[in-house]
């Protein structure tokens, strides 16, 4: 858009609208991700083999539940983990 260029109200409607949408899109996307996590996907997001997740286990930095002989993590416990551990932390 050029300096000399008019903004009308359809061109803020529909910035509204597109804003919306994309808003939209990240809360639909947030809302099938799911609550529990296995171990293999747990290892993927993280970047770690079966005996780093376990030990991670072992000393108490990631809870788990286990249910019928599979491990589960709350998807919220491991996100805040992260963010706990985030290094150079934006201001």
């Amino acid at each position: 858009m050029e300096l000399n260029e008019i903004l009308t109200k359809a061109d803020l409607l529909q910035t509204k609208a597109d804003i919306l949408a994309a808003i939209g899109e990240v809360m639909n996307r947030d809302a099938h991700r799911p609550q529990w996590l296995k171990s293999k996907e747990v290892m993927k997001m993280l970047g770690l083999s079966s005996s780093g997740l376990q030990n991670l286990r072992i000393n108490g930095t990631i809870p788990f539940s286990k249910l019928g002989g599979q491990i589960y993590y709350n998807y919220e416990d491991i996100s805040r983990i992260l963010h706990s551990n985030m290094r150079n932390k934006p201001a």
